[in-house]
């Protein structure tokens, strides 16, 4: 069995994360049109391995007067946490990323450019069920 290690996955899942944004693909994460990424990315309708965890690892999306705020509602213990959020718009543009360590709470925020209108991407990554993405329009 190959063992993936968290961290270079963690490195790479913010650039996987835009290039999807990017080609408008997001939501073929949610159906069987792309098996290649059943497993990898976990959303709230594709749960995979993790059926009943989407709850607490999707990513929650709210904006309100131009700013995005993400929360997790994860708890944060020593040995299971959300390790970090990325927020990443339609065209690729990450706008927000943050990193947390056991003691922080998973919320982050970040500005939407002026006049944005679009599909807004935000990534969780918990050190024990993955990676999950969650998605809204504004």
């Amino acid at each position: 069995m190959i063992e993936i290690d968290r961290r270079d996955f963690l490195k790479t899942a913010a650039a996987a994360t835009a290039a999807v944004a990017a080609s408008s693909a997001v939501s073929a994460f949610a159906n069987e049109s792309a098996p290649s990424l059943l497993g990898i990315i976990y959303t709230k309708e594709q749960q995979g391995q993790w059926e009943g965890k989407a709850g607490s690892h999707a990513p929650q999306i709210t904006v309100e007067a131009g700013k995005v705020l993400v929360v997790t509602a994860h708890p944060m213990t020593t040995h299971h946490f959300i390790v970090r959020h990325t927020v990443v718009l339609a065209d690729g543009t990450v706008i927000g990323d943050k990193t947390f360590s056991p003691s922080d709470k998973p919320e982050s925020s970040c500005e939407l450019p002026k006049d944005y209108k679009g599909k807004i991407c935000a990534t969780s990554f918990c050190n024990m069920h993955d990676f999950w993405l969650s998605e809204t329009t504004v």
